[in-house]
Order: structure tokens, then C-alpha cells, then sequence
């Protein structure tokens, strides 16, 4: 814990100039965390010297410094832990200091040393390659930030019920694999609440197959839901579309969007798919549309209409899919539109 009073203190003269000797842009930190340059003790010196031992160069150390000001504050023995811990996973400190130059913030959270290295170890024996552990330390590193324990009891609960709903011994550690590399997050929830969440769905008439299907198209953020979110979601589709249950379970199937968005997200992107003068009933034949935003959705109707493609008239699926998905549809559009009516190499028919 450091002070944040900073009209009662003055700036560090000798971190001050410590900093303008390595060529780090002073006001960048006063800007950002001032406090940082009021503290009795930093260790400037020292860390950039693990730094370069490193490979950094003097204007890597400046920039990461820069960004992440409290480095400094970090004793030489906790930046050296943590550079061991990481090269556990890191092929070598070429890509190490790549990382902590893109995540120094990641890289310089050291209060969980313990929860980090026994996690790693976890993920390791679980088998997940190292190149995907790294990308979990840079992008969801508050999941090492948890008991090894709690981690632990996460995936036995999704172990167990994917052998409970009808997934094989064989093909389990894939599934989870997949699932954990797809939304590491899912570890941040409870056991409790991936327990409620599947018997939601249960109770909502969908098979353990069905179930199944759910989870790997929905990645695993089914598990960031509530019951009753889902619910008012389920409920709201329902009404629109004008569906029976059993109607309705199948639009969620086709679209998990369905079940994933909340009613605000869904009102906007019906919403605007309207305006466009597409109606329910197209919608309703493919409800996948609903998962793209009503941006993407404007965009894709005017570059198909400069084709001449009338979307009132024709189903949705042109529309459907990622942008790379988009691109293929418009370019057989396009080539289809362009291609001559008649063979110009055959012989004309013309009577005399």
C-alpha cells in the first residue's frame, strides 16, 4: 500500500534522476501515477538491469517503465521470481520480454506468486500447451490469481458433467481443453453457478445431447449467464418470434445468441433489422443474424444492394457469418452478377 498524498510529499530526487537516465518520459508517469515518483524507496536501477539482462534495449526498459510506473517499486527478488515463473511457459526470455514490453502489467503483478506457479503446474498436467498458458498469463491473468483448489473443483465440475450428459471418457480431455483455450473466464465462476445454469437448461426441456451442443457453440460463456437472464431472454424470443417451447428450443439451438444476449441487445438488433425492412418471419428462418450487431448488419445490406441483391426479397443467410464468411457470399454474388449470359465462344445460330 502506497501513499497517494501527494501535496504533503515531495518527488524522489534520486528516482528522478535514475528515470532521466534511462530516458523515460517523466511527465508520462506524473500523468499516470504520479504517487509512484513519491515513494523513499525505488529500485530503478536495479530492475532495469534485470531487464537488460534480459535483451531489453534502453528504449524497451523507458517504454515499459512508462506504462507500468510501479515496476520500479518491486524489489529485484520478486521481479526475478517472476521472471522464473514465466519462463516455465516462455521458450525463451527473447518472448519473455516481448511479453512484458506488450503486458507489463500482467508480468509485474507479483502478490501471487504461489497461486500463479501452482496454477501453471495445473495447466501444464492438464495438458495445455505452453504457448496457450502464456496467452492466459497476458490476457486472463485473474484466473492465476486463484487457489489452485478453486481452479481445480471448476474443472472437475465440468468434467463430470460432460460425462453426465452423455460425453465419452475418450474424447473428455479435448472437450475441456478446447473449452478452457476457447474462454479461460470460466474459471472465474463457481461450481455452484455451472451447476445451476446447466440444470436451467434442463429444466427448459433441452437433452443432455442438446445440452452439449450448447456448450460448444457457446464456448463456455453459457456458465457467465444467470437463470434469470436466460430466462427473460428465452421469454422475449418467444413472444416475438411467436413460437411454441418446443419451436423456441430449436431457434436456440440454431442461434445460442438467443439465450446468451440480454433483451436490451436482442431489442436493438431486432430493432434494426426492421428498419431495414426485413421482416419477422425472415428472422425467425434464420435467427443466426441476430448475432451479428446492427453496424455489421447495415454494412453488409448496402455493399450486397450495390450488387442489386434485394434483401427484402431473399432469405437472410448472405448475411450470415464471420467477416472472412461475409467476403465468400458477396464475392460469388458479385461473380455470379458479372458472368455473361451467353457463351461467347459458342457458335451463333442465326437463320439466313
Amino acid at each position: 500500500n502506497y501513499t497517494t498524498d501527494t501535496k504533503s510529499r515531495r518527488e524522489n530526487k534520486k528516482t528522478l534522476e535514475n528515470l532521466y537516465s534511462l530516458s523515460v518520459d517523466i511527465t508520462k508517469i506524473r500523468g499516470l501515477k504520479e504517487w509512484v515518483l513519491l515513494q523513499d524507496v525505488a529500485y530503478v536501477k536495479e530492475i532495469s538491469g534485470i531487464l537488460q539482462e534480459m535483451g531489453a534495449d534502453e528504449t524497451t526498459v523507458a517504454n515499459i517503465i512508462e506504462r507500468c510506473p510501479e515496476v520500479i517499486l518491486h524489489t529485484p527478488a520478486e521481479i526475478n521470481s517472476q521472471r522464473a515463473l514465466w519462463q516455465l511457459v516462455c521458450q525463451n526470455e527473447k518472448q519473455l520480454i516481448k511479453l512484458i514490453e506488450q503486458f507489463p502489467e500482467s508480468f509485474f503483478t507479483t502478490e501471487y506468486q504461489q497461486n500463479q506457479k501452482a496454477n501453471i503446474l495445473l495447466f501444464q498436467e492438464l495438458g495445455l500447451k505452453n504457448n496457450i498458458i502464456t496467452r492466459f498469463l497476458t490476457s486472463a491473468p485473474n484466473i492465476f490469481y486463484n487457489p489452485v483448489e478453486k481452479n481445480k473443483n471448476v474443472i472437475e465440475t465440468l468434467q463430470r458433467n460432460y460425462l453426465h450428459l452423455g460425453g465419452s471418457e475418450a474424447n473428455m480431455k479435448i472437450w475441456i481443453l478446447k473449452l478452457l483455450s476457447q474462454n479461460p473466464f470460466i474459471l472465474l465462476n463457481t461450481s455452484t453457478a455451472i451447476q445451476e445454469n446447466l440444470e436451467f437448461l434442463q429444466k427448459n426441456y433441452f437433452t443432455d445431447q442438446e445440452v452439449l451442443q450448447l456448450l460448444s457453440k457457446l464456448k463456455g460463456f453459457i456458465f457467465q449467464l444467470n437463470s434469470t437472464t436466460m430466462q427473460k431472454s428465452m421469454l422475449f424470443s418467444k413472444n416475438i418470434f411467436k413460437c411454441s417451447d418446443q419451436e423456441l428450443k430449436q431457434l436456440v439451438l440454431k442461434c445460442p445468441a438467443l439465450l446468451y444476449y440480454s433483451v436490451p441487445v436482442l431489442e436493438e438488433r431486432l430493432e434494426g433489422l426492421l428498419k431495414e425492412g426485413i421482416s419477422i418471419a425472415q428472422i425467425k428462418e434464420t435467427p443466426m443474424v441476430l448475432e451479428l450487431t446492427t453496424q455489421i448488419v447495415q454494412y453488409r445490406i448496402k455493399k450486397l444492394s450495390a450488387l442489386g441483391y434485394d434483401i427484402k426479397s431473399g432469405n437472410l443467410e448472405s448475411l450470415n457469418g464471420t467477416k472472412k464468411d461475409f467476403e465468400v457470399t458477396y464475392g460469388k454474388i458479385q461473380s455470379k452478377k458479372e458472368r455473361p449470359i451467353f457463351n461467347p465462344v459458342a457458335p451463333l445460330h442465326i437463320e439466313d
